[in-house]
């Protein structure tokens, strides 16, 4: 099966484009994630990965997309900012979910999707199979995103030997 990148997907960008366009979410461009990405780029690649599981499994992937893109709409460096009310991973959904209400409506999955994507870190349950998808492929892209620059070392060290 040939691997399309997400810009090249019609189907994904006629659902997640009004956001895509949107400055708000441009503006995550401007923000480090996982020290080697943009939170812009992130947030696409958990939207895209997730988009396309969910509509393999015949759920409600344009939810999943436009959640996945939204799920980190937040606008600070989380290595940088503290709160007096928890740590960035209870809090950060909550902000997100807020700037994502200001921007589009969302149906209960969506928010769900947000609210709940730092599963495994947070107690709250994922309430929908598309809220665990998402949150699922937010800790792949997260550990993909920060051992880049590591897998590239690796294999250039490999060359060396070949």
């Amino acid at each position: 099966m040939k691997s399309t990148k997400w810009y090249e997907n019609e189907e994904y960008l006629s659902i997640v484009s009004d956001l895509l366009d949107n400055d708000k979410v441009k503006k995550l461009d401007n923000y480090v994630q996982h020290h080697h990405s943009t939170r812009l780029k992130h947030s696409i690649n958990v939207s895209y990965i997730s988009f396309k599981i969910a509509k393999k499994w015949h759920l409600d992937y344009k939810s999943t997309a436009r959640a996945g893109l939204l799920h980190d709409l937040f606008y600070y460096d989380w290595r940088e900012v503290k709160f007096d009310l928890g740590s960035h991973a209870f809090i950060h959904p909550k902000i997100a979910l807020r700037n994502a209400k200001k921007i589009t409506s969302l149906n209960p999955i969506e928010q769900d999707i947000i609210l709940k994507h730092m599963w495994g870190l947070t107690i709250s349950n994922p309430k929908y199979k598309e809220s665990l998808i998402v949150s699922l492929v937010d800790d792949l892209e997260a550990v993909t995103e920060f051992s880049k620059p590591l897998k590239r070392r690796v294999r250039k060290f490999i060359n060396i030997f070949n």
